[in-house]
C-alpha cells in the first residue's frame, strides 16, 4: 500500500513523493509554481486565517489548534471531496502533503494525515 508523507515544500522533490499536494492557504514565499511541481493545491481545506494566526501566536497550544481545525474540516463542504481524491490517489501511488510550516511534526498537515488514517 502507498503511504502519506508530510514535508516542507522547500525540500527537494523526490520520486517517492508521488502525488504532491500543497495544503497551505497562502502560497509559500520564494517558490515558483514550476519549482513546486504540484499535482493539487488544496488551499480550501487549509485552516482559516483566524485559526492559522491564532496558532502562530501560541504554537505550544497544538492540541487546542488540532481540535479547532478538525471542527473546521468537519464543517467544510470540500473536505469529503479532498479526502476522496487523496484516498483514490493512495491506491495508485504515495501522497505527499506539502507545507511551508517550519514545524513539520505539529501543523495542519499532520492533522490532515491523522484524519486520513481514520
Amino acid at each position: 500500500m502507498s503511504k502519506i508523507s508530510i514535508k516542507r515544500i522547500y525540500e527537494p522533490i523526490t520520486e517517492d513523493d508521488g502525488f504532491r499536494v500543497l495544503v497551505d492557504r497562502l502560497w509559500p514565499r520564494g517558490i515558483s509554481k514550476d519549482k513546486a511541481s504540484l499535482d493539487l493545491w488544496a488551499k480550501n481545506i487549509a485552516p482559516s486565517n483566524e485559526l492559522r494566526k491564532e496558532y502562530h501566536k501560541d504554537p505550544d497550544q497544538f492540541e487546542n489548534f488540532e481540535k479547532k481545525y478538525l471542527k473546521e474540516l468537519e464543517e467544510n463542504e470540500e473536505t469529503d471531496v479532498f479526502l476522496a481524491i487523496i484516498r483514490a490517489r493512495l491506491k495508485e501511488a504515495n501522497v505527499t502533503l506539502l507545507t511551508a510550516s517550519k514545524k513539520v511534526e505539529e501543523n495542519h498537515a499532520t492533522v490532515i494525515k491523522k484524519l486520513m488514517m481514520r
